[in-house]
């Protein structure tokens, strides 16, 4: 049984990384676009980077999380 908690934590945090990875890139590449379209909107711009890129992060952390409670409970 233990074989199967610890393959299901790897799958949870495996999987559940990959989405925001990708939610990540998209967020700063479509940041840097803008920025090099109208650099005076760069701190706008940046600051609502960050807040989407800290959204996206916290997905991760509950597949971390999640990961955690398969492998230890």
């Amino acid at each position: 049984m233990d074989e199967f908690q610890s393959l299901g934590a790897g799958l949870a945090i495996g999987l559940g990384a990959v989405g925001p990875g990708i939610g990540i890139g998209l967020l700063a590449a479509k940041a840097m676009e803008a920025i090099g379209r109208n650099p005076d909107a760069a701190g706008l711009v940046q600051q609502n980077m960050i807040l989407a890129i800290a959204f996206t992060e916290a997905i991760a952390i509950y597949a971390l999380v999640m990961a955690i409670i398969i492998k230890f409970v």
